[in-house]
């Protein structure tokens, strides 16, 4: 089992983002009049800052001049981010996961030609383009039932002139905004492939994600209308990427959700007194703090176990760990203990609890979206079921899971 002393550099991590997220992050993003008017801009100095602390790299490997950070220090990071604002942990950690995905599988010329312009530019970030607009294929979970159709990508790519030329769009891109270099599936008459399309590309078009927002960082649509790239930006990968597999970073940020709340109950029950003393020494907000607490630490417990097996997937074949989606069970429990640990902590301030300049309507909005968004956790509790059936379902479905 992993070791719970983290190491120097990973306290080094810990400290320096907790520091940077108190400094930088919570003075922008929790301005009242922000707050008010339910303000989710993009804080582009923030990001450029963190950039120059290498959270952007944090995952790529250090042979390709990347900060080389395990899967663990990962999670720390990005619940410490999220403690700050969800939006720019979201970013940072899906360029991070992102870049040590696609420029591990790039060839060499193709790190040649992308990999100077990622390291040199804070403004560059990346996205993965796979959903489909109006695909519903991966609603539901047929539960015990094989897969009868492929994973829908009605994208098309087709080689013209030694170019591909790609037709179709995707929706629900994150990052997409705001990146510069794009993963996008499409399907040939060979199967399902990925290509690199830079945001200059001819043909790509990119628009903001329409309302209601119900997604954590930037996220857009794109439209490729005979949009040509280089033969050369075929990617090799012998599956699609996906930046959480196996990771639970999607859990560490609904974790960040969960601690701004409760610090933020914490300190305002040590100012708040009422009948003579602060309201901490009252049974039932004492009570009410313990158990989000408890909640808190039980939820950290399970992320950091599902990336320490990320990190050691020799613990799985030696009999270590159990034989079991790890990080598919932390984000079932995260996801409903958080969302319950924000009410709680709203509660510990009355009435200013559901104010729109105060925070708490916040970090209840944000959990909501970690419970409800992708899978839902009865979905994903099939999953599990099915895991300790030992059912197994096809290699597209796998994959997505």
């Amino acid at each position: 089992m992993y070791s719970l002393h983290l190491s120097a550099e990973q306290l080094e991590f810990r400290d320096t983002v907790r520091e940077f997220v108190n400094e930088e992050i919570k003075p922008f993003t929790l301005k009242s009049e922000r707050l008010d008017l339910g303000d989710r801009s993009t804080p582009v100095e923030v990001l450029r800052k963190a950039s120059l602390m290498g959270l952007r790299t944090l995952a790529l490997p250090e042979e390709l001049d990347g900060v080389g950070a395990d899967a663990l220090t990962c999670c720390i990071v990005t619940e410490e981010l999220a403690v700050g604002d969800t939006d720019v942990a979201a970013v940072l950690s899906e360029t991070s996961a992102l870049g040590r995905i696609l420029f591990t599988a790039m060839s060499a010329p193709q790190r040649e030609r992308f990999l100077p312009s990622f390291l040199d530019d804070d403004d560059y970030h990346l996205a993965l383009a796979k959903r489909e607009p109006d695909d519903d294929t991966s609603l539901g979970l047929n539960y015990h039932r094989a897969a009868t159709n492929e994973r829908g990508v009605a994208t098309t790519a087709t080689q013209n002139g030694g170019d591909w030329v790609i037709n179709g769009a995707k929706d629900c891109v994150a990052n997409a905004p705001i990146t510069k270099l794009f993963a996008v599936e499409a399907r040939t008459d060979k199967g399902i492939i990925t290509l690199l399309v830079e945001r200059n590309a001819p043909g790509l078009a990119v628009t903001e994600q329409p309302e209601p927002r119900w997604y954590h960082g930037v996220c857009g649509r794109i439209v490729l209308k005979d949009c040509r790239v280089p033969a050369g930006n075929l990617l090799a990968l012998a599956e699609p990427p996906d930046t959480g597999r196996g990771i639970p970073l999607f859990e560490a940020l609904n974790l960040g959700i969960g601690r701004a709340a409760y610090e933020a109950a914490l300190e305002y029950s040590q100012l708040r007194v009422q009948g003579g003393r602060r309201i901490v020494e009252h049974q039932a907000i004492g009570t009410k703090l313990a158990e989000i607490a408890i909640r808190l630490e039980v939820a950290r417990s399970a992320i950091w176990r599902a990336a320490w097996a990320s990190d050691h997937p020799e613990a799985f074949a030696d009999r270590s760990l159990p034989d079991l989606p790890l990080s598919t069970i932390a984000k079932v429990f995260t996801a409903e203990t958080i969302y319950r640990a924000t009410k709680d902590a709203a509660e510990c301030f009355g009435a200013m609890g559901v104010m729109r300049d105060m925070p708490l309507q916040k970090y209840i909005h944000d959990a909501m979206i970690c419970l409800h968004t992708g899978d839902g956790t009865a979905d994903l509790k099939l999953r599990i079921a099915e895991e300790l059936a030992h059912y197994r379902r096809g290699a597209t479905l796998q994959a997505a899971e």
